[in-house]
């Protein structure tokens, strides 16, 4: 097992600027919104007016990209959510004697969308709690919203170092991927360890995916084995990253790390081969579904490294994942992926803390049962692999194993290798 403990801090301030700027932009969205009708068994406990709670439902919501280039790799995750409570509902009767109600509405991976977004389901739609936004730009935008009024908002898909590190600032907010500072400084560790000598290069986004993640690899990496020669940006609007690959060959880099989104990972991957240099590629777990064999061939992305923690969709022999498939079939999901083996595990820990709340059915005693959870564990995820939570420790996953890019019969898949890397954070004071 390999074990990092790593000292970082934390910087928040550009997030109320971000806020600032969404305030001052509207305009209507796109709604998906999932009712889900099974009849309840029990009899509901009494409550007190809780938004999102009533003697037969609980409410809940989040924002996701549903549109656009980011929805088309990403908005499988609420859909696959949704077949999960759906199952509940049909299955155990709901949570709490209530079923489980879900809207989803659309962020356009866009801050004020996020803002706008999150605004209109909590006003508008009343519900109880956000669970899973996803995003890492709208949630900068949302989350001092969310925690200014009290919101659960908890399971958050959004990577950015920052959504699990200010519990006594944002105590309401609950992220459940890890962060591209635990992922980077894994990546860091293992190319020191196993690569040692080799000059490395890291292309990132200019936002928190980029940020975080060039962190830490910073913090993982050997200087004494391992130069960093070549640091590349690029802006979220850019049409190509041409020029940035171009410069990392130039300063004959042997590794690159990546951290964006599969559409500027795969073109740079393309690029790189145009350009005959056949780097190591180590690419962000955003990266890590097999939608990656859509936008780049397998042969040119065997050999990359990326990261995850729970089971993968081609493990059809194991139980827990047949399952899975059992219940996308059945309850309208997507055709099974990795991403939406997360998305039911996202839905899994949700019921889990819900279950947990049925004695004091109020957003409080929602966060109180998320803080509850101690060593959890769920059938999709590694052995070895468990969600602790706490007042102090808002990070749920910190732990997981590499995977390879393989192809098998022409195919691509992503294959685990190597022990669990465990991240333990010391934050400064």
């Amino acid at each position: 097992m390999k074990i990092v403990r790593v000292v970082t801090t934390l910087v928040v301030g550009t997030c109320l600027a971000v806020v600032a700027a969404a305030c001052q932009e509207g305009g209507e969205e796109e709604t998906l919104t999932a009712t889900l009708t099974a009849t309840a068994t029990g009899t509901p406990a009494p409550t007190a007016k809780v938004p999102g709670i009533t003697d037969s439902e609980i409410v809940l919501g989040a924002d996701v990209p549903l549109s656009g280039a980011f929805g088309a790799v990403y908005s499988t995750i609420p859909r696959a959510t949704e077949a999960y409570f759906k199952y509940v509902n049909d299955t155990q009767g709901g949570v709490c004697g209530r079923q489980i109600v879900y809207k989803v509405e659309d962020n356009q991976n866009d801050p004020a969308k996020g803002m706008e977004a999150a605004r209109n389901l909590v006003e508008r739609d009343k519900v109880f709690a956000m669970v899973g936004s996803l995003g890492d730009d709208p949630h900068a935008a949302a989350w001092d919203y969310l925690n200014d009024n009290e919101v659960p908002d908890i399971l958050v898909s959004a990577g950015a170092h920052r959504f699990g590190t200010d519990p006594q600032g944002h105590p309401w907010t609950v992220p459940l991927i890890p962060s591209y500072t635990v992922e980077g400084t894994f990546y860091g560790q293992y190319i020191s360890e196993n690569l040692p000598g080799k000059k490395v290069a890291i292309l990132y986004e200019n936002g928190p995916a980029g940020w975080d993640g060039l962190a830490g690899v910073k913090k993982g990496l050997d200087p004494d084995k391992n130069e960093i020669v070549s640091e590349q940006t690029f802006e979220l609007t850019a049409i190509s990253v041409r020029s940035q690959v171009a410069s990392m060959k130039g300063a004959d880099a042997e590794v690159v790390v990546i951290f964006t989104d599969p559409g500027f990972t795969s073109q740079a991957v393309i690029e790189a081969n145009r350009l005959d240099w056949h780097p190591d590629w180590f690419i962000s777990y955003v990266n890590s579904d097999e939608i990656m064999f859509q936008f780049v061939s397998p042969e040119l992305l065997k050999g990359a490294i990326t990261f995850q923690a729970f089971k993968l969709a081609a493990m059809k022999e194991d139980p827990a994942v047949a399952k899975h498939y059992e219940i996308m079939g059945r309850y309208g999901g997507p055709a099974p992926t990795n991403f939406t083996l997360y998305a039911q595990l996202l839905a899994e820990v949700a019921v889990e803390v819900l279950d947990r709340t049925c004695g004091n059915l109020t957003r409080q005693g929602l966060m109180d049962a998320v803080k509850s959870l101690k060593d959890w564990h769920s059938d999709l995820l590694l052995d070895g692999v468990n969600i602790t939570l706490s007042e102090d420790d808002h990070i749920a996953i910190q732990t997981g194993r590499m995977l390879r890019a393989t192809v098998e019969d022409g195919k691509g898949k992503f294959e685990y290798f190597g022990s669990l890397f465990v991240f333990e954070e010391e934050e400064l004071e």
